[in-house]
């Protein structure tokens, strides 16, 4: 499952400190049951436009990877969950809303892994959860303060 979260309403002063994005980094894996492979690797990036630089870092895990790209001038961060492992996608939305303070999110998610090997399997999967989605009461399926598009 890849689990991609858009970030809005973040303190700036937490977006832009790289020993927090690494703490998350190093600490979250565990928290959601995965595996770390290396320790996370947390830069700071100057974009080419002022508004557009800010933190960014991501550790290996052996169920995949976890990303962090901060934007401490727009308040906003974008963070990805990816693994070939099951996991609880609504606790771990509100994990990473805890983390960062955030007011306000949108988050996908999009199954991948060897059931979904080919671009049509993932389709034929994605139609069958929008079909469901009606029947659910999972918060970030239900819609509740959260898009689920792929």
């Amino acid at each position: 499952m890849h689990l991609a979260i858009d970030g809005y309403g973040a303190s700036p002063e937490k977006l832009k400190d790289t020993d927090m994005v690494y703490r998350f980094l190093d600490e979250y894996p565990n928290t959601i049951g995965m595996d770390k492979i290396i320790p996370p690797q947390v830069y700071t990036y100057h974009g080419k436009t002022p508004e557009d630089w800010g933190v960014s870092g991501f550790v290996i895990i052996a169920e995949s990877h976890i990303s962090v790209h901060t934007f401490p001038d727009r308040q906003y961060v974008n963070i990805d969950i990816f693994s070939c492992k099951d996991f609880d996608a609504n606790s771990s939305l509100e994990g990473v809303k805890d983390a960062f303070e955030l007011s306000e999110v949108r988050a996908w998610t999009l199954d991948r892994g060897i059931d979904y090997a080919t671009p049509r399997e993932g389709y034929n999967g994605m139609v069958r959860e929008r079909i469901n989605i009606g029947s659910t009461q999972s918060p970030l399926l239900a819609g509740e303060g959260v898009d689920e598009t792929i």
